[in-house]
């Protein structure tokens, strides 16, 4: 019987006996518009219901009964098949597994790299970065030679290469050649641009002599002007203030400046408020040892890019009426040398100047008349970006802009020679590491821009241009013009996003001459603040922040009380740059390079971008701040003028919202699965929106292009909204409270949408503004 009861059950298991069964009921009408699928899975002991091991109550769309299998036969051919069967099964399971668990090999997995910054990096896998952050450290830096610094200079120094010229040209070509020698893909970007050029020489006459001067500011208003003259120091409106206070008439005045501190543009632009006829621009000896006849160049336009396409990028198929940036001076600008200033100053009555100004001479009189005469000629030029790109492995479509001024009004050994030098041995070094084994996660495009001396004209423009897709996919933008113009200071302008980042740069990048000291150490002694200035508006990094809303830095060495004298001369040659870095050019420009590398190459190799949202906490608390403390004191003093009804009650609630977005994003990132790359991508979207969401959507680019309302200038500004009050408290003219309402009501709903978002979901937002 035990005999008889094995083989039975053996028999089962083999016997194709169904342990469960399919059915399917499919019913179709007529039209073929509606058709029903019914699946059942069911044990055997389900199945049986009735006497004959069927369950007929299931199939309740038909009386009759289901469909039975017939049993099969076990036959050895049967078991045959069977066994072959069970193999392919097992072998094909197999497969799947194995598959299944490369491909989690070869998916890129987010690691721990966030703001603070890490200091241990995970080691990576498959098409993610495989080496850690140490390794990509010390294998950039073997690749980065000092010599080729050195031979580099040799090929791209030029007498003459200014903006659009064959020398300018001459250069693109040779940096296009090397990008294409380094394996990245290349293409060029041409634009057609207006800049005003000089046309046989200028003049200025002072008692009775008259001066023919070479060199010129491009922009200036053109004509002949005569007028008295009044010293106004730097010509900034803390100086016209001076003259103000002291009742001196400023209308129709020719007003003598020195340069420094602030741009050209910005002092012809405070002369005109003051409606001043022309500006005469001097290098004071006391702060530019150039020599008595040494001639200065340079631009008067208040913005960057071609002032007659602003706002829209000036491509030669490009069709627009004709139309004038508001930063186009409309009063005469003329630079002239240091021997004449000298000769004009000591003949100067009037009044005595203001004791801060620390000057012994009078400040002109109603009776020194000077003419000033400008000929200067509008033309069109072509100008030509070059552009190289190393593509990333994960994100190819993010990347970080690395950018050189190429053109140069003389030699531009400082201006322009150095930096492309810098942005091509980054190119080759960063493009040779590939080779070691080293994979970006996202890209990193290189940029030769041409027109730097008119405004940062080609890299505006090339924004300009792309301004719609830039600020989405460019997370970061690194200048390398002008970084090393000496060797006992270090200083570094860019947006709060980026200072975690820099200051974790500057602890691991080593000073030039004493090897062994960090950056931090030898520049920062008083603390890595110190080590921090402002951006000014003639820097490419600017229009990248100001104007397109993406984080960028700009740097430079530099001497440490004295600003480079020879920046808009012709002067400024190797020979020049080698005494004020004790001929040590190629070894700055090397520390230079590594500086600008390991904020880039951070920036493509971690996870997630190191952008640090809660430094424009403070920022927007501390100018909330302001404004709150203004307000109070303007309604107590003046609440005719600004009543009670305006309060701060929506613009904190902004500033509070912007906070907490920017902490529950880290939070966000401490509870994600970090695993998952596109979560990975979701949250580097969301650190992308914060820089461009801080321009103003309320302006229009066209007539103010830098609408940022932290690092960007015009009525928009944060720090326009507390000058506003400064006036409506004193009662200026220019003081008008309905508009302060409008501009506060504006900036308030640009910080909340900002904080809206960093949220990020539209279901994640409150109900709170």
């Amino acid at each position: 019987m035990k005999m008889d009861q094995a083989r039975s059950t053996i028999s089962k298991i083999f016997n194709g006996e169904p342990h469960s069964y399919t059915r399917f009921n499919l019913t179709q009408n007529m039209e073929g518009d509606n058709s029903q699928v019914e699946m059942k899975l069911s044990s055997d002991m389900d199945e049986e219901v009735g006497g004959n091991g069927t369950a007929e109550h299931l199939n309740h769309n038909s009386r009759s009964k289901p469909y039975a299998a017939p049993r099969n036969g076990r036959t050895p051919r049967n078991l045959c098949f069977m066994a072959v069967a069970t193999l392919l099964i097992f072998i094909i399971g197999y497969l799947i597994g194995y598959l299944v668990h490369r491909k989690k090999d070869l998916t890129p997995i987010c690691t721990d790299s966030f703001i603070p910054l890490a200091d241990t990096v995970v080691q990576e896998r498959g098409d993610a970065p495989v080496m850690n952050w140490d390794s990509v450290k010390k294998l950039y830096a073997e690749k980065l030679k000092t010599a080729n610094f050195d031979a580099s200079f040799s090929n791209f120094a030029s007498a003459s290469h200014r903006a659009g010229s064959p020398g300018d040209d001459n250069l693109g070509n040779k940096v296009l050649k090397k990008f294409k020698e380094y394996g990245l893909s290349t293409w060029t970007d041409e634009h057609f641009v207006k800049v005003q050029d000089l046309s046989g020489t200028n003049k200025v006459t002072f008692n009775g002599e008259k001066v023919n001067l070479s060199g010129f500011l491009s922009y200036s208003g053109t004509g002949t002007v005569t007028g008295a003259v009044l010293y106004a120091n730097y010509g900034r409106e803390s100086d016209f203030n001076a003259l103000r206070d002291k009742s001196i008439p400023m209308s129709g005045r020719v007003m003598l400046v020195r340069a420094g501190l602030i741009s050209f543009a910005e002092k012809v632009a405070n002369a005109a408020k003051v409606n001043a006829s022309a500006v005469l621009i001097y290098a004071d000896p006391t702060d530019f040892p150039l020599g008595s006849s040494t001639e200065l160049f340079g631009h008067v336009h208040l913005g960057s890019g071609d002032p007659y396409t602003p706002g829209f990028p000036s491509f030669n198929h490009t069709q627009f009426p004709p139309i004038e940036s508001s930063g186009l001076p409309k009063i005469l600008a003329q630079t002239i040398t240091s021997e004449l200033a000298t000769k004009i100053l000591r003949q100067l009555g009037g009044q005595e100047m203001p004791r801060v100004w620390e000057g012994m001479n009078k400040l002109g009189g109603e009776t020194d008349l000077v003419t000033v005469e400008v000929y200067n000629v509008l033309t069109e030029r072509k100008i030509t970006n070059v552009f190289g790109v190393i593509k990333g492995f994960v994100d190819a479509d993010r990347y970080v802009v690395i950018g050189a001024q190429r053109d140069a009004w003389g030699p531009g050994f400082a201006t322009s020679t150095v930096g492309t030098s810098i942005l091509l041995e980054m190119a080759r070094s960063i493009s040779e590491m590939k080779n070691n084994e080293f994979k970006p996660r996202r890209s990193i495009v290189f940029a030769s821009w041409s027109g730097g001396e008119y405004g940062s004209v080609g890299a505006t423009e090339w924004l300009e241009g792309y301004m719609s897709s830039l600020n989405m996919k460019a997370f970061s933008y690194v200048d390398l013009s002008g970084v090393v113009t000496g060797q006992s200071g270090f200083k570094v302008s860019a947006s709060p996003l980026m200072h975690t980042l820099i200051q974790s740069v500057v602890k691991e990048v080593n000073a030039p001459v004493r090897g062994e000291t960090s950056l931090l150490d030898e520049y920062a002694r008083n603390g890595f603040e110190t080590l921090l200035e402002p951006m000014k508006m003639d820097s490419a990094a600017y229009p990248f922040i100001a104007f397109s809303g993406i984080p960028s830095v700009s740097f430079r060495f530099t001497s440490e009380h004295v600003s480079y004298p020879y920046f808009g001369t012709k002067l400024d040659t190797q020979e020049k740059l080698k005494s004020t870095t004790a001929n040590q050019i190629a070894q700055f420009a090397k520390v230079a390079a590594r500086f600008a590398g390991h904020i880039t190459l951070r920036l493509v190799h971690d996870h997630l971008l190191q952008l640090d949202l809660q430094k424009y906490t403070k920022i927007i608390r501390s100018n909330v701040f302001k404004i709150n403390s203004k307000v109070a004191e303007v309604q107590r003093m003046r609440p005719q003028v600004l009543p009670k009804a305006l309060t701060m009650q929506w613009l904190m609630s902004a500033s509070g919202s912007y906070s907490r977005a920017s902490a529950n994003l880290a939070t966000d990132i401490q509870n994600s699965d970090l695993g998952d790359v596109e979560m990975c991508r979701m949250i580097n979207d969301r650190i992308m929106a914060v820089e461009r969401n801080l321009l103003s959507p309320y302006v229009s680019p066209r007539e103010n292009p830098f609408r940022h309302i932290l690092m960007g200038s015009g009525p928009q500004t944060l720090r326009a909204l507390t000058d506003h009050l400064e006036a409506i408290k004193s009662d200026s003219p220019e003081a008008d409270a309905e508009l302060f309402r409008n501009q506060f009501a504006l900036a308030t709903w640009t910080i909340q949408g900002c904080s809206n978002s960093i949220t990020g979901d539209i279901w994640a937002l409150d109900n709170e503004v």
